[in-house]
């Protein structure tokens, strides 16, 4: 059985077995927490705690799914740094960087993910959709109340099939995630191929692509990407960055090579 988080654990305490029950503001006031949601100048959300209770307020003008997440980050401040204030600004909250235990805003993002998006809840639906897609993402989305890029990280990581997500700005990879059975050498070019359904979502007036099959060296380098197919997806955001899928259907793409036991070989 998998390991709960405090996220959770919090949750199972409280009983919730259905996303929509996930009133976070109710968690805020259960944990000693008020909150306030206003216009705020400098930060997009803070935590000023003192003892046992907390004053979270979260700015009001980046829509209600950012709100949400900003709350769920400050509540992860008030668990893991309790007696501590932060001022978060937009890109403390909700942006993809390198795991690090050691970065509280790395910590209280995770707090927030699982917290939103618990994996006892969120594996079981995605399990239920079956395949990775933005139609899934979509789905899963409106469901758990989040953004379309949170949901689409969470999707990945739950292995639900082999994948990689990527991030670009402009024609740039910003960032990707890649599922539990990727491996490391499945590592996205630099720049959009001109052959990528992203580089045509990105300028094209359609907002989202089709998922489609793709020679695998329209994504990476390497002999390994010269084998077979993967699949792809894109959408663009409102940030004006393009997410794509790339879903690795073609099981012998990710099958290690045979090695000869044979000294020399």
């Amino acid at each position: 059985m998998t390991r709960l988080t405090a996220a959770e654990h919090l949750l199972k305490e409280l009983g919730i077995d259905n996303p929509v029950d996930i009133d976070l503001e109710a968690i805020a006031y259960y944990r000693n927490a008020t909150v306030r949601i206003r216009r705020l100048d400098g930060c997009e959300a803070r935590i000023l705690g003192f003892r046992d209770r907390a004053v979270i307020s979260v700015d009001d003008r980046f829509g209600p799914r950012r709100a949400r997440f900003s709350l769920a980050h400050e509540l992860g401040h008030w668990q893991h740094h309790r007696g501590r204030s932060f001022v978060c600004r937009p890109e403390d909250i909700g942006q993809k960087r390198e795991r690090n235990a050691l970065d509280p805003e790395w910590v209280a993002d995770q707090y927030a993910a699982d917290l939103l998006m618990p994996h006892y809840l969120f594996r079981t639906r995605a399990q239920e959709l079956k395949r990775i897609s933005f139609e899934t993402v979509e789905t899963l989305a409106h469901e758990f109340n989040v953004s379309l890029t949170a949901t689409a990280i969470r999707l990945i990581e739950t292995g639900l099939e082999p994948a990689i997500l990527v991030c670009h700005r402009g024609q740039r990879r910003a960032w990707f995630v890649s599922g539990p059975d990727v491996e490391r050498k499945w590592f996205p070019k630099d720049e959009l191929d001109s052959d990528s359904c992203a580089l045509t979502t990105l300028y094209g007036p359609s907002g989202r692509s089709k998922m489609r099959s793709v020679p695998a060296d329209t994504w990476f380098e390497g002999w390994h990407a010269e084998r077979g197919n993967v699949h792809e997806q894109s959408v663009k955001t409102a940030e004006g960055q393009v997410l794509s899928l790339v879903v690795f259907r073609d099981r012998h793409l990710l099958e290690k090579p045979e090695r000869s036991t044979r000294l020399g070989r």
